[in-house]
């Protein structure tokens, strides 16, 4: 039996921990630790979500991509990429030069004209052509945000830090909503590249919210692409480069990609949530995590972003 056929991502019950016995609630802190240390990876079944709202958001987005490139490019406001649209062949890979095979959109964190953000984070935009777009994708951004909330409680507790550790850390952060459309590679003839190669995630958390069709893998521990299933109704949630220098890496950052598909006329959308933290908060060696030594020096949520952006082609 080979190690992919017994190796599995685990899959956890939020309710366990919203609204679990004291000993559930445990077991729950104790299993997503368990699996962000191990795998890197989790899957889970959230408590009490919308997905109709998650259904209605992957249509809104289905008919914005499907718009003519003139309509999309109106949107690309050549801004790193923080709102708007990114079209096809423009991300890669840290240390890769070949670009992935995939355009996007982000959809960030609002806040009210006079807030000390408000220079830093640009406008959302909202495409006139595709009905109850804003309405849809921000109320979809504040659930996944609320629900990460409850997933860095949990983690605050298996660190040994404050339970609202994560959520100072997370508050008025520049976490973004990424809808990426993977268009059929029938449409490509780019040797070498690939639907998302190999990476590892900027930010602290990410949540995926279904996918509509396979391709996720993650790099084992034991040095073996795992594929990572879900089904809907289910969420996945990884570690990443954030947490890893956090927790001195006791989490690492899991490496990841989307591979090709075996039909070519396919394509594949997908809906990550990446939790970032306040641009002027500073990423620390936790102390439970710290041993001998901190691996790295603070720096600030800002300045570990940008860096990162101009890693990957964004800036």
């Amino acid at each position: 039996m080979s190690i992919q056929e017994i190796r599995k991502v685990p899959e956890l019950n939020m309710e366990n921990y919203v609204a679990g016995t004291a000993l559930e609630k445990q077991r729950f802190v104790d299993q997503f630790y368990a699996g962000l240390v191990e795998y890197g990876f989790i899957v889970l079944n959230p408590y009490e979500f919308n997905f109709e709202l998650v259904d209605d958001c992957y249509q809104v987005f289905k008919s914005f991509f499907k718009l003519p490139l003139d309509t999309k490019q109106k949107y690309n406001i050549h801004d790193g990429g923080k709102r708007g649209y990114v079209p096809r062949l423009q991300e890669h890979a840290k240390n890769s030069k070949n670009p992935d095979l995939k355009e996007f959109w982000h959809v960030g964190r609002e806040v009210p004209s006079d807030h000390p953000l408000a220079k830093e984070y640009p406008n959302n935009l909202w495409p006139s052509e595709i009905e109850n777009f804003q309405q849809k994708t921000y109320a979809l951004y504040e659930q996944l945000d609320q629900t990460a909330l409850i997933m860095f409680r949990s983690l605050a507790t298996a660190l040994d830090v404050p339970k609202d550790y994560f959520e100072k850390l997370t508050h008025d952060g520049n976490s973004i909503l990424r809808a990426i459309h993977y268009p059929p590679m029938t449409e490509f003839e780019l040797p070498g590249s690939v639907r998302a190669a190999a990476h590892e995630d900027i930010n602290l958390i990410t949540l995926l919210v279904g996918a509509t069709d396979s391709g996720l893998e993650l790099l084992d521990r034991d040095g073996q692409w795992l594929a990572v299933d879900s089904t809907p109704g289910q969420i996945v949630i990884d570690s990443g480069d954030m947490l890893s220098r956090i927790s001195n890496e006791t989490i690492p950052s899991t490496t990841h990609r989307v591979v090709n598909p075996m039909d070519a006329s396919s394509d594949r959308y997908s809906m990550p949530f990446f939790c970032h933290p306040h641009p002027d908060a500073v990423l620390s060696c936790i102390p439970s995590c710290k041993g001998n030594a901190a691996l790295y020096e603070d720096i600030t949520g800002r300045d570990f972003l940008n860096q990162r952006l101009k890693e990957i082609g964004l800036s």
